[in-house]
């Protein structure tokens, strides 16, 4: 660029502008002026003598005064050395000291600001992109009237920054602001081409998050049924929404939420698996499990609605213990209810109804009236209320009872068939409806017993003595001595075992001399006639077992008869087939030798002849293999499996073949 060359009172006279403009300009042939510090700004200073004239260094200093403190300035030797030797880097560092100050946007009074300083502000807010600092710097140009020279490059930039308020709106939305980006893109000027787009876009932008929403609170639904497979199958919906923050951060949320919800799901199940098998620690263990179901969980509702129940459960325990009269297994349950099962009052009142009910247990008037007055202690208020008003009256009627069966064990105490029956009619007395008609009943079928037993005592007594003898007569005679002992009376199983035991021995008496009999005859060996005989003790009596034990020992004796007889004249129809010599009759002898049972003595005899009717065979395929192998393989493929020459016989069947080239 070639260099202009200006006179001081040119450049005095010429306004100044942005471009490169170069003066000549002599240094000054004395020493470099000195720098001080004064009020904390650089000033230069020139000594007295070597100061020309005020009018003449005027025009100079009126060139540019600016320049010339740069030109004396030594950061711009500084500059000048680092640009040459730093590079692109002292090249940024050289810009940074030369950029000049930036205005001080928010302490400006925009009403006299100039459209210049607000365009450089608004541009300046413009570059940070956001939707905050784009609608100000909107509003900074937008404020400009219509008929103002820069109305249309403010018009321009309205149109940009609106499109870059409505981009970063939908980012917004996008990452899960959505009062964020429809409040900024309402707040786009109404004049702008984008205006026309935005209801649409915010209504597009609420369909999409009113469809994620619907899908998000439908997966909670079911969660709270505890329909985990279902909700799993909604939540996957999620993926298909137009809105990068319910595919991403809601859906991976209501994952990890479906996760822990089947957790808790599991652990309420097995609390209430449980408590269904019953027992105090299984539903201590299931209140503790329900107990660990954090509040913010979807099933925490139905784990604390568990709690009460598992309460209910462990009280009827309790009445459980009770029932069985156990007042210290009941105190230990009723303590071990949590609090959270919220049956305070509940427990409270019944550990008075269970103390009340342990007094009725002794059986006396004075420890039932203070029963009675231990449950009226439990007010209308009360859960119990109306348990204990229920024990109250049936505790009054108990009184009574006990005071009519203390009367009439009093009559029946001397123990006379008369006696007893006095305290029979006296016990008759208390009524069904009376709590204690089963004692009472029980206490009357006991005095009964007792009367049958000295009725019936002396009769069995006597069908002792007379089954003494043990002949069949006197067997006889004592089972009807016995019978008079009628169903269903107090000695009527001790009569009934006598007569069976008296029975036994006369059928004893009647069958063994059959038995023996039948055993004579096996021993003479007519074991068909001894069997035939002993079948006559019939199923039911005494020897039954003893004779079909001895029936069952002499068929296997015929058995084993009839299979040697068998195995015998196998054997002697295989010798007769094997004396021949031929290869068919040793075959043959084989297969006749082979049914010889393998339980039979005879079996080993068998297995020798076999195994030497196979060497036979094997010795006679040899020989005929000289003159005729087709003839020798067939002779060969006769010996059975289980002759030690088998293998043998299979190798040479193989090496024949192959000589034939089969």
């Amino acid at each position: 660029m070639e260099r202009e060359v200006i006179t001081p009172n040119q450049a005095e006279s010429r306004p100044l502008q942005h471009q490169e403009v170069q003066y000549e300009f002599q240094p000054p042939q004395h020493p470099a002026p000195r720098a001080i510090q004064a009020n904390g700004k650089r000033q230069t200073t020139v000594p007295l003598s070597h100061q020309k004239p005020e009018r003449a260094e005027q025009p100079i200093l009126r060139v540019h005064s600016y320049w010339l403190r740069w030109f004396y300035n030594w950061k711009l030797w500084l500059i000048g050395t680092l640009l040459l030797f730093g590079g692109s880097g002292m090249v940024a560092a050289m810009l940074l000291f030369q950029i000049p100050g930036l205005p001080n946007c928010p302490a400006i009074f925009w009403p006299l600001a100039s459209a210049s300083l607000r365009f450089e502000c608004a541009r300046l807010a413009a570059s940070k992109q956001t939707a905050k600092d784009l609608l100000e710097a909107i509003a900074l140009v937008d404020s400009l009237p219509p008929n103002h020279s820069m109305r249309e490059e403010a018009n321009r930039l309205v149109e940009e920054w609106s499109q870059d308020v409505l981009r970063l709106a939908e980012e917004d939305f996008n990452a899960g602001k959505l009062g964020d980006a429809i409040a900024s893109a309402r707040r786009i000027p109404s004049k702008v081409t984008a205006h026309k787009l935005i209801e649409e876009r915010i209504k597009r932008w609420q369909s999409i998050w009113s469809e994620a929403e619907g899908i998000y609170k439908k997966s909670e639904e079911l969660l709270r049924k505890q329909d985990f497979r279902q909700a799993f199958s909604n939540a996957v919906r999620l993926l298909d929404v137009e809105n990068e923050y319910w595919r991403t951060t809601k859906f991976e949320e209501l994952s990890n939420r479906i996760t822990a919800t089947r957790n808790d799901g599991n652990k309420l199940g097995r609390a209430y698996r449980l408590a269904d098998t019953g027992g105090l620690n299984n539903l201590l263990q299931a209140i503790k499990l329900v107990e660990s179901i954090r509040p913010e969980s979807y099933l925490y509702q139905a784990a604390q609605q568990a709690i009460p129940k598992f309460g209910q459960q462990m009280l009827e325990m309790a009445q459980a213990a009770l029932d069985r009269r156990n007042l210290a297994e009941a105190l230990d349950i009723l303590d071990k209810i949590p609090e959270k099962a919220n049956l305070k009052d509940e427990v409270k009142d019944y550990t008075i109804l269970a103390n009340a009910q342990s007094q009725v247990w002794q059986n006396s008037i004075p420890a039932v009236e203070e029963a009675i007055s231990q449950a009226q202690r439990i007010g209308p208020n009360s859960p119990l209320y109306s348990k204990a008003q229920q024990l109250i009256t049936r505790w009054q009627l108990e009184i009574e009872a006990i005071a009519q069966l203390e009367k009439a064990r009093l009559l029946a105490q001397p123990g006379s068939v008369d006696d007893l029956n006095a305290g029979i009619a006296e016990a008759n007395l208390i009524e069904r409806s009376n709590p204690r008609w089963d004692d009472a009943q029980q206490q009357i079928r006991r005095w009964r017993a007792q009367i049958e037993t000295i009725q019936d005592r002396p009769i069995l007594e006597q069908a002792d003595q007379i089954a003494s003898g043990g002949d069949m007569p006197s067997l006889q005679a004592a089972i009807a001595q016995a019978e008079q002992v009628g169903q269903g009376r107090a000695l009527s199983r001790e009569a009934r075992s006598k007569i069976q035991k008296w029975t036994a021995e006369i059928q004893r008496i009647q069958d063994e001399p059959i038995l023996l009999q039948a055993r004579e005859y096996a021993n003479a060996g007519d074991l068909q006639g001894a069997i035939n005989l002993a079948q006559q003790i019939r199923s039911g009596r005494s020897l039954y077992n003893e004779a079909q034990a001895d029936v069952r020992r002499w068929r296997e004796r015929i058995q084993e008869k009839t299979a040697k007889a068998q195995a015998i004249a196998a054997m002697q129809e295989a010798r007769q087939l094997a004396n021949s010599g031929s290869p068919n009759a040793l075959a043959t002898a084989i297969q006749v030798a082979d049914r010889v049972p393998a339980a039979s003595s005879l079996r080993g005899e068998a297995t020798r002849a076999i195994n030497e009717w196979s060497q036979q065979l094997l010795q006679v395929a040899k020989t005929q293999a000289s003159y005729d192998l087709p003839g020798a393989i067939a002779i060969a493929q006769k010996i059975p499996s289980r002759a030690p020459v088998y293998a043998e016989a299979q190798q040479l069947i193989e090496s024949w073949k192959r000589a034939l080239g089969l």
